[in-house]
């Protein structure tokens, strides 16, 4: 099926990450010129993305062989690379796990480390029955490693739940994301899509949940490229997930009104905003930069929103007090909710990262409470788990702001809701 190309491709994907940017962005770069067919891409996402996840239990197994003595970068990422097929990836065979990863190694000048390379891999072919009970009892003795995250989070997720729902919460993470599409009905309707999606060859299921209308979110079970699809192009449907829904429906925006989007690229929540008053009132899309902003209106204008106006924060500083009925701040957040499509997250957050994200979140709620009208709504939400940017924020800014109070708090849960993970408060003046 696959040679080399799409495991050379990783490698060098791999070792680019070390010099900074997201993962993400780094592969689709990259296979954006590769010229690789569908299998080859499928499985040069695979390789990256899984050796990325399973990096803590990946070096763990390493440190076993090599006396924990530390490898050259490159030589470190051959390793995991070659680990990873041997022990996560059924559809490569052992032999070729072993071979492909020398052949690495030998044509990226490597070498004089080849023969090591190959001796670490071999001795674990030899001991693969052994060493996957390992693997599975690390996920009880130590969890942090034998799910692959930092210790510190494992630790304060099994602190704020119990250790079995962190380890329900890793596990999620270290799974490939499922893809949603919410029906835009200011294109059509879900009886029109479904009919396009079958002519183009998309596999669906229903996605029942209490704060989704029926037939609103569809799973996205199998697809052409989304890209290529003329019903995306169409602007019928856009991707997100269910939980991003949550906030715009406690808003509960109506037609006619003035509302305020304070953190709105890429324009997910909203465009669903749009949807809901039927392009009948003044929405004002915020941003920090022109970039994202741009971002935003291809996608208004793809999808058919016509009431949205962009706006920079020089704009925005110079709008009057109380001068919004609703206001949706999605404030920018440590995303722990969202570990599971943000591959490297994990190795990128730290704990002193949150106090300095709380300290802008309470900023940011101010500055909406200064523009929200009276008697007007203001929606919090975040993609986080953790309580100093959700429910302790909310209670600082309600102790400062004794006009305000919280009509409705909610967290979605991963291991619970089977959806991104997500806080929204509904505060009203």
């Amino acid at each position: 099926m696959s040679g080399q190309k799409p495991r050379e491709i990783a490698v060098r994907i791999l070792q680019r990450r070390q010099g900074g940017g997201f993962i993400e962005d780094l592969l689709e770069r990259e296979l954006a010129q590769a010229g690789l067919s569908p299998a080859d891409r499928g499985l040069c996402q695979e390789l990256v993305y899984g050796v990325v996840r399973w990096q803590a239990t990946l070096d763990w197994l390493i440190s076993r062989k090599t006396t924990q003595k530390p490898q050259q970068p490159a030589v470190q990422d051959l390793l995991r690379l070659g680990l990873y097929q041997i022990f996560w990836l059924d559809r490569v065979p052992d032999h070729a796990a072993v071979h492909e990863t020398v052949e690495l190694a030998k044509a990226r000048r490597l070498a004089p480390q080849a023969g090591f390379i190959n001796a670490v891999l071999r001795g674990y072919l030899r001991e693969a029955d052994a060493t996957r009970k390992l693997l599975a009892d690390l996920k009880t003795s130590q969890p942090h490693l034998g799910y692959s995250h930092p210790e510190w989070l494992a630790n304060r997720w099994g602190e704020r739940w119990s250790i079995g729902k962190a380890a329900q919460l890793m596990d999620w993470n270290n799974q490939p994301p499922k893809i949603f599409a919410r029906v835009n009905t200011l294109k059509g309707d879900a009886a029109g899509l479904l009919t396009r999606w079958r002519e183009e060859n998309v596999e669906y299921d229903f996605v029942p949940r209490d704060w989704l209308a029926e037939n609103q979110v569809f799973e996205l079970k199998s697809h052409p490229p989304l890209a290529g699809l003329q019903s995306f192009r169409d602007g019928l449907f856009y991707v997100q997930d269910p939980s991003t829904l949550l906030a715009p429906q406690l808003l509960d925006p109506q037609p006619g009104e003035s509302i305020l989007d304070l953190c709105a690229a890429p324009g997910g929540k909203l465009t669903y905003l749009a949807q809901l008053v039927r392009n009948e009132a003044r929405i004002t899309a915020h941003d920090v930069s022109p970039d994202r902003l741009k971002m935003l209106r291809e996608n208004c204008e793809r999808l058919g929103v016509t009431c949205a106006h962009p706006m920079l924060p020089a704009a925005l500083a110079t709008q009057a007090s109380a001068s919004f009925d609703r206001i949706v701040l999605d404030a920018p957040c440590s995303n722990t909710g969202v570990m599971r499509r943000r591959v490297d997250l994990r190795w990128r957050i730290r704990p002193e990262e949150i106090e300095r994200l709380r300290l802008m979140q309470l900023g940011l709620l101010d500055q909406a409470a200064r523009l929200l009208k009276p008697r007007g709504t203001l929606i919090y939400s975040t993609c986080s788990l953790e309580p100093e940017e959700n429910d302790m924020v909310v209670n600082e800014f309600l102790s400062r702001n004794p006009g305000f109070r919280v009509e409705t708090r909610r967290e979605l849960l991963p291991f619970a809701d089977r959806v991104d993970g997500a806080f929204v408060a509904k505060i009203t003046r």
